[in-house]
């Protein structure tokens, strides 16, 4: 057994004779600990701590003044102690706005994964899911030229400081494949999400450069460096419109950026946090890069183009191979293995299985169940080399967990032949360019 938890049981053989790990832990059905790991949601109103979270301290709040660097210094205090320290500070616990899209879709896919099955639960997970994307619409960023979302709280930033509903491309991209996932369950779905496009052109300023094309992380975004994982989530917000409705111009966009971020690939297959590299303490961090190989796989998938296949078979070699252990484990980095970070595995998980790598996917499922799964439904933030960060946050570990495993759940399924009748266009690849 292993310091946190049981180990998986042996791998067994797939309908197509691959050898992957089983869809269990401990004797237990992963789509019970998916189940679970919802059901934790769930009770809490998916509302809980996240990351960045320190500006919502009550005690900051209190102080009579204001001031940048004071804020940095609580923001920083609250992230990074090994122990959770937000209840000493009074952070408010909120819905994340991204967490909602996750669990949107967790919920959706978990529903489809049952249904295919044959499976009766006591649990709607529809109509949770339902509820989930209608608060995703009814705390939509307002004041712009369309649909958008961003963090529920207060962040620092160097430059300025986001407040609350500050829209960013990052949230608003998996809001708006939560929308059209949900699309074919309520009519008002897919029209607001189409008008994210809008946001995307005129409020994070989409712009031709050379070699490509460029979009705003968020409204904050200065002019002396560009954040690429961002872009590349912009532009699978825009490839995710075009698979709906078939806007060439969604589609142009999306081609645009992503030639200017395979442009900046790394000789070693993967992508620094910003360009310049300088401009960020980031390096080729492992979820980041998790982001950019998930834009240009959605591009493939879509289109069914090889435009950019010599650009995600290196990302992915390196992703695999560098930002990951042998076991499963996750690399904070290129050059460094800790902290071992929950976001990193889940993001990963979601990626191969996507990429239909279900071994690697299946790898490092299998090291988070055993080193940072708490039982229960519940997941640890991350493992250092000498303790673990026993804290758990809602959009961060758990609403990621939950997407990652019922991505996992329905690619399995699908490699085995199970026939998942999932309404939606999405799904539905478009002629190759």
């Amino acid at each position: 057994m292993s310091q946190n938890g049981p180990l998986l049981s042996p791998a067994v053989r797939t309908s197509n004779s691959e050898s992957h790990p089983p869809l269990e832990f401990d004797g237990q059905p992963l789509s019970t600990i998916l189940a679970e790991t919802l059901e934790y949601a769930r009770k809490r109103d998916y509302t809980g701590w996240d990351y960045g979270d320190g500006m919502s301290s009550r005690l900051l709040q209190a102080l009579p003044f204001e001031n940048k660097w004071v804020n940095l210094v609580v923001q920083e205090l609250v992230k990074r102690p090994p122990i959770n320290v937000r209840p000493l500070f009074l952070v408010e616990q909120r819905r994340n706005y991204k967490g909602t899209a996750l669990f949107t879709i967790a919920n959706l896919n978990y529903h489809h994964y049952l249904d295919a099955r044959g499976e009766v639960s006591t649990v709607d997970y529809l109509s949770e899911a339902r509820q989930l994307a209608d608060w995703l619409v009814d705390n939509r960023s307002i004041g712009y030229h369309g649909f958008c979302g961003g963090h529920k709280h207060e962040i620092q930033h160097l430059e300025k400081k986001g407040v609350p509903n500050d829209p960013d491309v990052v949230s608003t991209s998996y809001a708006v494949k939560a929308l059209l996932e949900a699309s074919p369950y309520d009519p008002i779905y897919a029209p607001i999400a189409r008008t994210a496009s809008d946001f995307a052109v005129e409020d994070l300023n989409y712009r031709e450069v050379d070699g490509g094309a460029k979009i705003n992380y968020h409204m904050n975004h200065p002019d002396t460096y560009y954040t690429l994982n961002s872009g590349a989530l912009g532009a699978r917000l825009f490839v995710d419109l075009y698979a709906h409705f078939g806007d060439e111009a969604d589609l142009e966009r999306a081609t645009a950026i992503l030639d200017f971020i395979a442009a900046h690939q790394a000789d070693i297959g993967g992508w620094t946090y910003r360009v310049p590299a300088s401009s960020s303490h980031l390096s080729m961090d492992n979820h980041h890069n998790g982001f950019v190989l998930d834009g240009f796989l959605r591009y493939r998938t879509v289109t069914g183009s090889s435009r950019f296949d010599e650009t995600i078979e290196r990302g992915l070699e390196f992703y695999r191979t560098t930002l990951f252990d042998a076991d499963g484990a996750p690399n904070w980095d290129e050059s460094k293995s800790y902290p071992r970070d929950i976001h990193a595995a889940a993001t990963a998980i979601a990626v191969f299985s996507a990429a239909d790598d279900l071994e690697t996917a299946g790898r490092i499922l299998r090291w988070t169940l055993e080193n940072l799964y708490a039982g229960n439904g519940r997941f640890y933030y991350r493992k250092h080399r000498f303790f673990t960060v026993r804290t758990t946050l809602m959009r961060w570990a758990q609403a990621w967990m939950a997407y990652a495993m019922s991505e996992y759940l329905l690619a399995v399924a699908r490699e085995r032949g199970t026939d998942l009748d999932v309404e939606n266009s999405m799904t539905e690849p478009r002629p190759s360019r």
